[in-house]
């Protein structure tokens, strides 16, 4: 059930929620209730509207993983925002911890990604694979605690598992994340990696928006400050 605190953003033409790690972004085999219906739901009672609410799916967030998923609430808006997601007019910025220090302080990965359908694995190849397709990021990082390490990644492209994926090809995979190497298990099973902001020129007003996520309340987070992240 999601509540106005949820809501990081809203106007007549677009939603912007945080979403809480473990919850599916859609509807997938385990029929959990999905972050787009809860959307729908919270639309419909906070204006008692009758009938079916129109919600588009513009991009979706690994279901582990938490922070800023956008919804359209019209059609125009739908189609100019999937659009500006294809084209990468949209820019999406993540954080991750990991128990690893990457090889470099920042960098730029790319490799060429084919997703494992049956066990639903992304894996990194430098050399084109049939079925797979091309990923780019850029990685900084940004503050060290303890053991652990905050990066900021900029992702180019929006592959299946990219950012996940392509730590790991790097020895640095995100805490949490067993599929992909992590020996630290957290109780809630989430990942430590963040949908941290969205920046945007409005689909339909045309204006520039930049909308931030609040910060995860578990313990990995809390080693870290985000003032100006």
């Amino acid at each position: 059930m999601l509540t106005a605190a949820d809501i990081i953003f809203e106007d007549n033409h677009i939603i912007i929620v945080q979403k809480e790690a473990g919850i599916p972004t859609q509807a997938d085999e385990t029929e959990d209730t999905s972050l787009f219906e809860m959307v729908q739901t919270y639309i419909k009672h906070k204006y008692n509207k009758p009938g079916d609410v129109y919600l588009g799916l513009v991009h979706r967030v690994d279901r582990p993983v938490s922070g800023l998923v956008m919804f359209a609430k019209t059609s125009k808006a739908a189609s100019r925002l999937s659009e500006m997601f294809r084209d990468r007019q949209i820019e999406k910025t993540y954080l991750a911890i990991t128990a690893k220090q990457p090889p470099q302080l920042e960098d730029t990965l790319t490799h060429y990604i084919w997703k494992d359908k049956e066990t639903n694995k992304a894996y990194c190849y430098k050399k084109e694979k049939k079925g797979s397709k091309w990923a780019s990021l850029d990685y900084k990082q940004l503050q060290e605690s303890g053991k652990n390490y905050l990066l900021e990644i900029k992702p180019h492209t929006g592959r299946p598992h990219q950012i996940r994926a392509q730590l790991a090809s790097i020895g640095c995979a995100i805490v949490g994340d067993a599929k992909y190497g992590s020996t630290v298990g957290l109780d809630d099973r989430s990942i430590c990696l963040l949908a941290r902001r969205l920046k945007f020129i409005h689909p339909v007003k045309k204006t520039p928006l930049e909308v931030v996520s609040r910060t995860p309340a578990g313990r990995f987070w809390q080693k870290f400050s985000y003032q100006g992240v």
